[in-house]
């Protein structure tokens, strides 16, 4: 079952929706998930990232409060961490260096977002 690929993995949840981080926090917890946040700026974020020794992954919403997260995005792949973005915006709206990124649509599925992230592992 995806669910349970979640349990005991620290996952970061960077989202500006209120009742949509936490429906992901609340996801992600009966999953097993620890959840780190939910952030919702480009700066908590970063702030979160660097105080923790470890991350397993990563859910960026693209843009928080008017500004894309890809500088959040680059200290994930600066560090390893696997990152995926959740998005109402098509493929062709993010920037093309982040082409090979996973993307899921909002609204959230835990099952796809599992295999994106964790399907390799």
């Amino acid at each position: 079952m995806p669910m349970s690929k979640f349990k005991g993995r620290t996952i970061l949840i960077v989202e500006d929706d209120y009742l949509v981080a936490l429906d992901m926090a609340e996801g992600l917890t009966e999953a097993g998930a620890v959840v780190c946040g939910p952030v919702a700026t480009v700066e908590d974020a970063i702030r979160e990232i660097e105080s923790r020794a470890h991350l397993d992954a990563a859910l960026l919403d693209v843009n928080i409060r008017g500004s894309y997260v890809y500088p959040v995005a680059d200290v994930l792949r600066q560090r390893q961490v696997p990152f995926l973005f959740l998005t109402g915006y098509d493929a062709a709206s993010i920037d093309p260096s982040y082409a090979e990124i996973p993307r899921c649509e909002k609204p959230i599925d835990f099952a796809s977002i599992s295999n994106a992230l964790f399907l390799r592992t």
